[in-house]
């Protein structure tokens, strides 16, 4: 849990020390007040670029030093003692951030320099619903799903992160190859060898994570919760392959369609195949409807109880009770489906993190909820 959160020259705070005691959290303020600042600031603590997949340089505060800063202490449990807290931190150094965003990210544990954000999966496990994620269902979404199906697996794998930017780095080597011509066939081999090994690599961690979280759901569904559960599916031709064959051998055959489709994927100017292809199928369980066909309600529930589960799926894998945070969120329910909610939250066991415009949404949270007022450039206690 989330004990201290401390930002500098970030986005809309040119400073902020926020101590924390509550494991439900609610940030309540106007729009524009910076209630999403504080959570994406959180949301840093992960591999990646946030819940906004932000470039760096947009988090320098206007005005500021060009460089900014996002640091926070944790534990594991509600234990306070000072002494048991780990110290994360993450930021660039003035300077750097200003222009194209090419300065660089560091990061830090209990104030020692660290090689990236992986680490911080050792002490700090992060999930979040925004609204950007509303119509992540529609037909049209696939990219979409994509990048949030590879958020649910990077959660409870903290490589796969890399593993996808070297997929994207292989595909794009490979397109550079064909659209040169592909004059010398042992180049294009070594390369397809390479998006091969990826590609199955990247495939099979989508796979295993979809199938737990689908046994998961399967087994702690409700038709009667105010959330329901989801029916989840894979769409792509290693994935269905990955799911009978050895690994070499999903390799061997994607190889070879790759080499196949040589001259098609340079007429197109892009590979046509593979695991940048996928497609996260889901379907509302209760009805076992498509989820495209349900309605702007259902789906905003389908999502949620799909964010949930995930949570549970986390915790299940790694140990670590996951940072849930949640934007904007109470304001799309009516109140009973608010206090399904809140239960449903107040049962995960981590922290939580709210926002909200209206102060009113929040009053059925549990005891002991911290309750936040923000305006630009503060937080203070209700």
């Amino acid at each position: 849990m989330v004990r201290r959160l401390a930002l500098a020259d970030y986005r809309s705070y040119a400073a902020l020390d926020l101590a924390v005691d509550g494991a439900v959290v609610a940030l309540t303020g106007d729009n524009g007040a910076g209630k999403t600042n504080v959570l994406e600031a959180l949301s840093l603590f992960t591999p990646g670029r946030g819940m906004r997949r932000a470039e760096i340089s947009d988090s320098a505060r206007i005005g500021g030093s060009g460089g900014w800063a996002v640091s926070l202490e944790a534990t594991r449990d509600d234990d306070l003692a000072p002494a048991d807290r780990v110290r994360l931190g993450t930021g660039v150094e003035p300077g750097q951030g200003e222009g194209d965003g090419a300065g660089q990210r560091q990061f830090r544990v209990d104030r020692a320099p660290a090689a990236s954000a992986r680490v911080f999966a050792d002490h700090l496990r992060v999930v979040w619903l925004t609204p950007a994620m509303d119509g992540l269902f529609v037909a049209a979404a696939g990219e979409r799903r994509r990048r949030f199906l590879d958020r649910l697996v990077l959660a409870v794998d903290s490589d796969h992160g890399a593993r996808v930017s070297a997929l994207e780095r292989a595909l794009r080597n490979r397109n550079r190859l064909l659209e040169e011509g592909g004059r010398d066939s042992r180049w294009l081999d070594a390369a397809e060898r390479e998006l091969a090994e990826l590609g199955v690599a990247v495939a099979a961690a989508r796979v295993e994570t979809v199938a737990r979280l689908a046994g998961l759901a399967a087994r702690t569904r409700d038709a009667a919760a105010g959330f329901p559960w989801a029916t989840l599916a894979l769409a792509g031709d290693l994935e269905g392959w990955i799911a009978a064959e050895p690994a070499l051998a999903v390799e061997d055959r994607y190889r070879a369609l790759l080499r196949e489709g040589r001259a098609r994927d340079a007429a197109a100017g892009r590979t046509l195949v593979g695991p940048h292809r996928a497609d996260l199928l889901v379907r509302h369980g209760p009805k076992d409807v498509e989820a495209a066909l349900c309605s702007t309600g259902e789906q905003k529930a389908l999502l949620v109880g799909l964010v949930l589960a995930h949570a549970r799926l986390v915790a299940q894998e790694s140990g670590l009770a996951p940072l849930v945070l949640l934007d904007e969120i109470a304001a799309h329910f009516d109140p009973k489906r608010r206090a399904a909610l809140f239960g449903a939250l107040e049962a995960l066991g981590g922290q939580v993190w709210l926002t909200g415009a209206d102060p009113a949404a929040f009053a059925d949270l549990p005891a002991g909820a911290q309750r936040l007022r923000v305006t630009p450039g503060r937080v203070d206690p209700i």
